[in-house]
């Protein structure tokens, strides 16, 4: 959209990757505000002090004599996944809702260009979005699923978000279609924009909520999984990588 002859030229020539720096800050904000709300909501005051003795004698501290701050550290340490009843749940379903928010934030303008190209990119167009929203909602089907409790009515509310919402896209790209003019100044610089911020929520998500929760951070599912295990994720991964270059190229 910045490169677009209509734009003219930018002052500034790297403003995709400030608005993409900037939807990254904004998704660690988040991520980080919520988990210290959270930890601050589940906060015990310290029980009183006991000690046991061990077999061979030795006063030993139970669980109620942690320190607050050694089981804050226990608590940042670990918000990778969990299950009910853990105080630390949220953390988990926190980090699914800012997935969501970024890729629904995504299909909108996905929705929009489909209905505003033109006629000669729409059949590549149409075939790249759906293998890109298959691709997305298999990512964020499987973390939905992956939290814990009953189906009804939050997973399914996520679910029914996700599929509902690049249909209203298209709905409101039918809206604008007769006075909508993508040569337009303004119209370059807020789609370009929003497609900006919503490449930096995305990068995000997929780098810290998805690939680094899952291969580095402790608690991960890949972090001591079997090397069968490791092996086939590893080739997915490629495999996913490698599929979407081949439909960014193609578009």
């Amino acid at each position: 959209m910045f490169g677009n002859e209509c734009l003219g030229e930018l002052e500034y020539e790297a403003t995709t990757s400030a608005v993409v720096m900037a939807g990254i800050f904004l998704s660690f904000l988040t991520e980080y505000l919520g988990h210290r709300y959270i930890l601050a909501r589940t906060a015990r005051p310290a029980a009183p002090l006991q000690a046991t003795e061990t077999d061979s004698g030795v006063s030993s501290k139970t669980v109620a004599e942690q320190t607050p701050q050694e089981h804050q550290h226990g608590t940042l340490a670990s918000f990778g996944h969990h299950h009910v009843g853990d105080p630390t749940y949220p953390n988990t379903k926190l980090s699914v809702l800012v997935m969501e928010a970024g890729v629904i934030f995504h299909s909108i303008l996905i929705g929009l260009t489909l209905v505003v190209a033109g006629d000669s990119f729409y059949k590549t167009l149409l075939v790249v979005i759906v293998f890109h929203q298959f691709f997305e909602g298999l990512a964020l089907g499987a973390r939905i699923a992956l939290l814990p409790g009953r189906v009804f009515p939050s997973k399914a509310l996520m679910a029914c978000a996700f599929a509902l919402i690049t249909p209203i896209g298209m709905a409101i790209g039918l809206g604008v279609l007769h006075t909508f003019n993508g040569n337009e100044r303004e119209t370059l610089i807020a789609l370009g924009t929003l497609d900006a911020l919503s490449a930096g929520i995305l990068v995000w998500v997929g780098l810290v909520d998805m690939w680094a929760r899952d291969w580095v951070i402790e608690g991960g599912e890949m972090m001591n999984a079997p090397i069968g295990r490791v092996a086939a994720g590893g080739m997915s991964l490629v495999v996913g990588m490698v599929l979407m270059g081949v439909l960014g190229k193609w578009a």
